[in-house]
Parts: C-alpha cells; structure tokens; sequence
C-alpha cells in the first residue's frame, strides 16, 4: 500500500509497478462498490505485469464506510466532490512519479467504471477503460470524451442499452473507441470475486456471475486499445 495526496487529505492506495526499467505509462483503476478488494488488487497487478505503473486509490477510506459509499455514489451522480478530486489526484501522482511516461489511463467497474466515464471527458485522462459503468451525471459530456474502450453484458439489467447510447454519444464527437456488447453475460462479469461455492447461486441469480471467456476478451481488448493510446 501506498498514499497519496489530495485536495481533501492524502488517502491510501494500492499501487504495482512493472518489474525491469522504466518509464512506464499510468492506469488508475478505480473500484467497485464493493471497495479495494483482492480482485481489484488482482486488477491492478495484471496491468503492472503488462507494463503500467498502476494505482488504485481506496475511495472509501474517508471515515465510516457506509458513509463514504452514500459520498462517493453522490460524487459520481453531481460530478464533483472528493471521490472526483481523489480519481484526478491519483492520476497526477502518477504524472509526477519519474517511472511514469506522464500518459495516463483510467480503468473502472460497476461504479468505478462511472467514474471513467464520468472523468473520460475532463482532459486529465488519455485513455478510458469503463467496464459495465454506471451513468454518472454528465453523460452529455461523453461526445468530448478522451478515447475509450467499454465493455457490458447483454445481459446486464442494470444499464439496458447502455452500450448502444454510449456508442451513439462516442460516435457523435469523433471519439476513438471500441464498445462491445456480449450477449451471454450481465453485469461484473470481469470481477472474480471467487466467490465461494456456496454464494455462486445467489450471485449468478443476481446476474453478477464472472465469465472468463468474456473476461479474458474484454482485458484483451483494453490491453490492445491503451496500447495503441497510451504507448
């Protein structure tokens, strides 16, 4: 764990770096509602080992836990408030480490994948990588977004026809990106809880089921489009 500062106090973070020499590009990778897991720790240390100094900042650890969720969920819907400025912080604390190249992306899940969306059109960002991202509130930003890649299930009843509109609005601005829908899953999809056996019903009743084949096809196309965009 590392810390890093912002406007509203230094806050934890979990950071990889690449083995052998730098420098290296930057992906801040922004969280789920359900915080700094293993699996975003997982998330973080797979793109170290594809050669991206890679930090994910833990949104909510700025006092009660159930309190710092209501705030971050607020932040992400108004567009502003600390869980924004840590998300911005976190990319310039990457920027001004010497072992980063000073380009920078931004990958999220569920409600980290609101917050690419919602920072993809803020200048800050070079790449966005909004995996099943919940809207945030600036949608009609998105036509200036930085070039993204998304990935959602078909599946996904809690953002139907999501991937089409934000294809429309990427289209709309002359956007480089690369949106795919897959028809047989829903949503976190690309998050391995490993959940144990017995929870698995409930949470492929729920349609959160991870999905390794689609997973594994979303991460190729993410590495492949920041490739292209942040190399």
């Amino acid at each position: 764990m590392t810390t890093f500062d912002a406007p509203a106090g230094p806050l934890p973070a979990y950071l990889a770096t690449p083995e052998g020499p730098g420098p290296w590009p930057g992906v801040v990778v922004v969280h789920d509602a359900l915080g700094l897991s293993d699996d975003v720790r997982r998330i973080t240390d797979r793109f170290a080992a594809n050669g991206y100094l890679a930090i994910a900042p833990a949104l909510f650890r700025r006092g009660n836990r159930l309190a710092c969720v209501v705030t971050t969920l607020r932040s992400l819907h108004q567009g502003r408030g600390p869980a924004v400025d840590d998300v911005l912080a976190a990319a310039a604390h990457l920027r001004a480490d010497d072992r980063c190249t000073g380009r920078v992306g931004s990958v999220g899940f569920c409600m980290g994948g609101g917050f690419a969306l919602l920072t993809a059109p803020s200048g800050v960002f070079d790449a966005a990588a909004p995996n099943y991202g919940i809207w945030p509130g600036n949608r009609e930003e998105l036509a200036r977004a930085c070039p993204t890649v998304a990935s959602y299930g078909a599946k996904d009843r809690m953002l139907p026809g999501a991937a089409a509109e934000l294809e429309r609005r990427l289209t709309a601005g002359g956007v480089p990106h690369d949106v795919a829908e897959y028809p047989a899953v829903g949503h976190s999809f690309m998050n391995d809880w490993r959940t144990p056996a017995p929870l698995r019903f409930v949470e492929r009743t729920a349609g959160l089921a991870y999905s390794r084949p689609e997973a594994e096809d979303a991460w190729r196309r993410i590495l492949a489009f920041f490739g292209e965009h942040l190399r």
